[in-house]
């Protein structure tokens, strides 16, 4: 079971099955709605993951058709994310986890938009644009 919460901890969320995959995201997307050069997350099955505490704080914002960002209307902080193309699936903000997830970042994808300061220096495979 992993446990996490947003920023204020009005939001909080449990998963109840392991991690499908830890990655990096250099979207664009996941850029601004992070204000970081690239989001880390984890990718989780969709009915794993349990809003037990805030769940009417959620705001939803669709960042590109079909696709939602999940965030904390109190503090802002990003939660998940969830499309209908990949409805079986959601990816969780690391950041937000209160718990180790066990695993380490296997890939980064979307690398051909990412941030122009933004240097690779590990040796995790690198995706053009999702990983495939």
């Amino acid at each position: 079971m992993l446990r996490g919460s947003c920023l204020c901890g009005t939001v909080k969320y449990e998963i109840d099955a392991d991690p499908i995959a830890m990655y990096h995201c250099h979207c664009g997307d996941c850029r601004r709605a992070s204000g970081a050069g690239f989001a880390t997350n984890i990718a989780v099955p969709a009915a794993s993951l349990r809003i037990f505490a805030g769940r009417d704080a959620l705001g939803a914002f669709e960042s590109s058709p079909g696709k939602h960002r999940y965030f904390c209307q109190a503090c802002g902080s990003p939660i998940y994310s969830h499309g209908e193309q990949t409805k079986q699936y959601a990816s969780v903000r690391c950041g937000t986890l209160l718990d180790d997830p066990g695993l380490r970042p296997a890939f980064h994808a979307w690398v051909a938009s990412k941030a122009p300061w933004t240097t690779i220096c590990d040796e995790v495979p690198q995706f053009a644009e999702a990983r495939t």
